[in-house]
């Protein structure tokens, strides 16, 4: 298998909002940064697909916000299951970063006094969610292009990162399979960073993009690191539910903090029932449950979903702040201003990932995260405008760490681990009696009947040795030796790489004898005080930290 060598003084793996900004830091610290992208750059993330909004206390709209109330909106939000230090950091960066944001040519939405306007978001005690109308992450994206193509920073794309090598116990770069000739890159850095986002598409109804199939949570734990609470996973309320080609397509928050309203098929105002105080905008678990419950219970649309209407809000207002969404639903034959949509949870966000510090490092020296693919932050659960905000505190924060380990460090490699890993990709091209797409969705099937929004001990008992059964499967891959964007060979790394983080997702929630957040047992409905700690897994033991 050909093998090329490209050096760099931090790598970077992943070009969303998290990647993009690190690479701004370590370019700012005088050395050579080099992103990496699955996909296309700065396209194949999901930075770009947020839409709601950016939280950051200005107190533009309403005085009385606080950092103090940040924070505790987040950590109850997160059911106190956050690392309270990461949070601590978030609430008091989260202004800075986006002032930075606004001077690489973000514009976000202005009162006409001129100060930014801010809207309300589930969990929050005041408006301090930043936004531009509904595309605010693309928004935000597209100034950090901006910036990076002005710095002349290095990007390759079309590169998915397969492993991490690793000179002892220190990170010294990475393997990738170039996806348009399948040859091997040998990324070779004095520091890394993972900044690959989380793992969506291990569901067949999700908000993420094509790429996210949880390879950073992979190659993080294959090399050692400490991975926290990976049975905390996010189901976004609301997703499209037709046609089949937009299913779990996000319907943004911003429709229900603009006055959105949640019916089921009698037209009944349901969230009155689970949650009277906050109605729409209580946290996503619980609108995601109470949606699912009454679907379930036989209350949801012939679609199998609930209708969220708009309809009563002024047309104007629509075209200012959810343009994006009345465009969507145009394009599918929904006139948003007249008629309901019709929506259903869909798998959003990973509350659990790599364990960082507070400087964004990881247990592998010279190894660092920032991003959804990083555990901690949000607990069991994520408040919406906070994953935003969390690109751009901790990609500035990996940027600066990784630089100062780089200049530390010398490049070192280790052909060894290069080889081994180029001979495995190799060993996968053979005949075989199963189709990698096909057992893809396999695992997507098996994790939403066994392992979404409510989950039991006996269901969750079958779905790890149902896992176990795969991964035993996985070396009668049938995939094939063409060069040119073999799609087979693709599937095929990502599926191994699906089926062990499906069975460390299993194995962290069948552990979690509780409901917390997104997490919820239908056999253990209660929040345990006992249980308010973390679930630490990696390769070689499982521990617990007290929040």
């Amino acid at each position: 298998m050909e093998i090329k060598t490209i050096t760099s003084d931090v790598l970077i793996i992943g070009s969303g909002g998290a990647g993009s900004r690190a690479a701004i830091e370590v370019d700012e610290a005088g050395l050579k940064p080099l992103i990496v992208s699955k996909g296309l750059s700065f396209r194949s993330g999901c930075t770009g697909m947020a839409e709601g909004g950016y939280n950051a206390v200005f107190k533009t709209v309403d005085k009385d916000d606080s950092i103090e109330a940040h924070k505790k909106d987040t950590l109850k939000g997160g059911s106190y299951l956050n690392d309270e230090k990461l949070v601590d950091i978030l609430v008091n960066e989260s202004p800075k970063r986006l002032i930075d944001l606004e001077r690489f040519g973000a514009l976000f939405d202005r009162q006409e006094s001129g100060e930014i306007d801010q809207r309300p978001f589930g969990g929050q005690s005041f408006r301090r969610t930043c936004y531009q109308g509904d595309r605010t992450g693309a928004e935000l994206l597209n100034a950090l292009k901006e910036e990076i193509i002005r710095r002349d920073i290095e990007c390759v794309e079309e590169v998915m990162i397969t492993s991490l090598v690793c000179d002892g116990t220190q990170v010294v770069g990475a393997t990738g399979l170039n996806l348009k000739d399948s040859s091997l890159i040998y990324f070779q850095a004095k520091s890394t960073i993972l900044a690959s986002g989380g793992a969506g598409q291990l569901y067949p109804v999700t908000s993420n993009t094509f790429q996210k199939n949880g390879d950073g949570f992979a190659i993080a734990y294959r090399a050692g690191a400490n991975l926290v609470d990976m049975e905390q996973i996010q189901f976004h309320p609301t997703g499209m539910v037709k046609p089949d080609s937009k299913k779990g397509v996000l319907v943004t928050e911003a429709v229900r903090a603009e006055g959105g309203i949640l019916l089921n098929k009698d037209g009944e105002r349901f969230m009155s029932k689970y949650a009277p105080e906050k109605m729409e905008l209580a946290t996503r678990d619980v609108v995601a449950r109470s949606i699912y419950k009454e679907i379930i219970e036989g209350r949801g649309t012939e679609a199998g979903g609930v209708y969220l209407d708009i309809s009563h809000l002024p047309d104007d207002l629509l075209d200012e702040k959810l343009e994006t969404m009345v465009l969507q639903f145009e394009n599918v034959g929904v006139d948003i201003k007249n008629e309901p949509i019709e929506v259903a949870p869909t798998a959003h966000h990973f509350m659990g990932g790599i364990k960082i510090n507070t400087d964004a490092s990881t247990s592998l020296e010279n190894l660092f995260a920032a991003g959804e693919v990083c555990g901690g932050v949000h607990g069991a659960n994520r408040l919406g405008g906070n994953a935003l905000a969390d690109t751009q505190v901790f990609g500035k924060i990996a940027g600066e760490s990784a630089s100062k380990a780089a200049k530390e460090s010398k490049l070192k490699t280790n052909d060894e681990m290069v080889e081994t890993e180029a001979s495995r990709i190799e060993g996968l091209i053979k005949e075989g009696s199963i189709k990698p797409m096909e057992f893809k969705n396999r695992i997507k099937k098996l994790m939403w009947e066994k392992v979404s929004i409510v989950r039991d001990e006996k269901t969750l008992n079958e779905a790890l040795k149902e896992l176990q059964d795969m991964q035993k499967e996985l070396s009668d891959l049938d995939v094939s030796s063409k060069k040119q964007y073999n799609t087979d060979l693709q599937t095929a790394l990502e599926v191994i790489n699906m089926v062990e983080i499906c069975i460390l997702t299993v194995k962290s929630a069948i552990l979690r004898r509780e409901s917390r957040g997104a997490h919820f047992r239908s056999d253990f409905p209660e929040s345990i005080d006992d249980w308010k700690r973390s679930i630490i897994i990696n390769k070689n033991k499982i521990e617990f930290e007290a929040r």
